[in-house]
Order: structure tokens, then sequence, then C-alpha cells
């Protein structure tokens, strides 16, 4: 297009869609993120530029629900004993992080952080920066892929006070087809888990297939095979197995970012052969089987729903922590032994998320792991900057 407007036909020099939102977010600061498609346009096919504008309505968006305040959007569910929108957080419960894997890559910063008490945390939406105190941190919630990095930390981490904490361990095997490209292999990510299970105990790693994807080459058989391979490994090393079904449809990056590759959806059917399979393969694992964010009601085959941000296993683990179990609603009678009064649902987060409220202190953009399937990375060269880059 020209400056008024009009089509100018400009060749588009054989540029991928990817090429154009990498030529952007790299020579822009800050960076811009956009979004590139082709369209169909006065009998021409063009590439369009969208770059979203912050919301003006309540909205809820990977775990944060956002609402208009005055000229800034700011979080309107953020239950962290804080007020809405003014000054800094006092989470009592940390994720690190559904949005990058800190444990993996910036287990330094991490470690510093705690040192001192506070870490700053970036709204991705309007930049508005926020401090995040930790003041009245009871627990820690890790999120990982490869928590190799953390394991010489834990101590630390203790002795710093903050001894309450469990892993949420993703361990998928898509090593041949490289959707994972950047984590270790099977061989290596299985002798972590069981390291780390060694050392805080098998109760506090939980393994995750997360996510469940199906091509030409990975059928519900091979992903049951897999799954059987590694879970005889873990055996003894974690209690649960939580596992979800690949949302392709949702999210336009993740559909480019698939792109070439053949994934797609399970269908219904699919959900329950796949279900069916894995209870009768759990005869000989034994795990709990779980299901993070899915609707579906896969109870006849053995499989709850999940709760990754869990209430009941800090009850569980934590109770000799009198302000944690003030935090999560639980409560101790002679009758009933430890019990949940009323869960406090994260609001923010998907309607089949049993997740409890948290404060994630992770960024979009910074995971070098550069999982094909992922959300919160937009643009590969953005990432690897933004981790050349960290403090």
């Amino acid at each position: 297009m020209d400056n008024n407007g009009r089509l100018a036909k400009k060749p588009l020099r054989g540029e991928s869609l990817r090429d154009y939102e990498n030529r952007i977010a790299t020579s822009t600061e800050p960076s811009v993120a956009v979004d590139a498609e082709k369209v169909e346009f006065c009998g021409s096919e063009v590439v369009v530029l969208r770059v979203q504008k912050n919301p003006v309505k309540p909205v809820a968006v990977k775990g944060r629900c956002y609402i208009r305040k005055g000229s800034v959007n700011v979080e309107a569910d953020d239950v962290t004993i804080h007020k809405k929108g003014q000054g800094e957080l006092h989470p009592a419960i940390l994720s690190a992080s559904r949005e990058t894997d800190i444990s993996a890559f910036y287990t330094d910063w991490f470690l510093s952080r705690l040192r001192q008490g506070w870490c700053e945390w970036k709204n991705p939406f309007n930049g508005e920066v926020r401090k995040v105190s930790f003041v009245k941190t009871r627990m820690i919630v890790f999120w990982s892929k490869n928590p190799k990095p953390m394991l010489g930390k834990l101590d630390e981490i203790e002795t710093l006070g903050f001894r309450n904490f469990y892993f949420q361990f993703t361990l998928n095997d898509y090593d041949a087809e490289r959707i994972e490209p950047n984590v270790p292999s099977v061989e290596e990510r299985i002798d972590t888990f069981r390291r780390l299970s060694d050392k805080i105990g098998k109760e506090r790693v939980i393994w995750r297939f997360d996510p469940l994807l199906l091509t030409d080459r990975i059928s519900i058989d091979v992903l049951l095979e897999r799954i059987a391979k590694i879970g005889r490994q873990l055996k003894g090393y974690t209690e649960k197995l939580v596992f979800s079904f690949i949302d392709i449809s949702s999210y336009r990056k993740v559909q480019k970012n698939l792109a070439g590759l053949g994934c797609r959806e399970f269908s219904a059917d699919e959900q329950v052969l796949f279900a069916q399979g894995l209870s009768q393969l759990n005869k000989e694992l034994g795990f709990e089987l779980a299901t993070c964010g899915e609707l579906a009601d896969l109870s006849a085959y053995g499989i709850k729903h999940n709760k990754c941000v869990d209430d009941e296993l800090m009850m569980r683990l934590f109770h000799d922590d009198a302000e944690l179990m003030g935090f999560i609603g639980a409560e101790y009678d002679m009758f009933d032994g430890w019990h949940i009064k009323k869960s406090r649902k994260d609001k923010g987060q998907r309607k089949a998320c049993g997740c409890i409220v948290s404060k994630d202190i992770g960024m979009y953009n910074t995971c070098p792991h550069l999982c094909r399937y992922c959300y919160a990375n937009y643009n590969d060269e953005v990432v690897m900057k933004n981790w050349r880059n960290r403090p």
C-alpha cells in the first residue's frame, strides 16, 4: 500500500510470513510483535500485519483477567493480598512459571531475586511494571521441562526461607519430530526427573505429558507407547501423570508455529480412545491420572480434573505452615482431619482450570526451548534476543 491507501502491488521478495514478523520484531525498540497473514484484497494477495491493541473490555488472557482503569489496563482479579492496580503485589503463592522456564534458563536471576525479596513483573499487554514482593510468599510452584540447573539451588532456596515448593515437570517425547527442539534428550530428562524426585520426594514432582498431539506419524498408539516407555522409568519417582490435548484452533501463533508439521487436535472420540488406552496402561504404572484444563469428563476411565496450583496437595504436604493453610482456606477438625473449606479458584484461568490463585512472575517471549506448540513465544528471534540480554 502507498501512503494514500492505494495498492502499490510491490512484490513480496519471496519472504515468508515469519520473515516479516522477525524483521519487524528485531528492527523495533522496544520490540513490536505482529501477526502476519496473507489475504485477498482487490484481486491481489497482500500481507496484513496486525498489532494488537490493549483491550478496553474485561478479558481473560492466559491466566490473568484485565480491565480498563482510566488510561491503562490492570489486573481485574489478582487475589494476592493487594489492592488492585495500586502499589506492589504481595502474593502468597508464586508461579514460576507458566510463561517461561525459569528453572532451565533463569535460575541465577531467580535466586538473586529471592535474596533481594522481590522482583519486577511487566504486564505484557500494557507494559506496566509492578513490583512483586515475596514478604508474604509461602509457596512456590515450579513449571519446567528441564529443571536440571535448579537441582543445585534448592538447598539455598530452602535456606532463604522458601521451604514449600513442588514441581510440574513436563516430560514429553517428541524428540524424533523436533517439536521441542531445544529440550535435552528424553533419557537426560528422565535422569533429571529421578534425581529431583530423590532429592525432594516423589509427591513433589508431578509428571506432565503435555500437550498430546496427533500427526500422520504420531497416532494414539504411538503416544501410549511413548508414555509407557517413560512411565516405566518414572515408576516410584512420581505419584501423578497429568496430560492435556493440544488446542491449536484457539491460537493463531500456534497454528503458524506448527504449520508444515501436520499436527492436529484430538476429536472427542479420539480423546475417549486415548483415555481408554491410558487407563489400561495405568494398571501397570499405577499413577494418579488427571487432565489439565480439559472440559471432557473422563472419570469413567479413572481420570480426574487436575489442579496444577493445587491447594489439596499443599494442604497434604505443608499443613504445618499456618499462614499457608490460612491463605488456602484449610482447616482441621478431629472428625474430618484436614480439609479445604472453600477453594480460592483462580478466576483468571480458563473455565476448566482447577488452579487456585497465584502470581506468575514469568514473561512472554523468553523461553529458548522454542517448543512449536507454545502460546507464550510469539517470535523466535525476539526470544533469543531476550535470553541473550537476560539480567
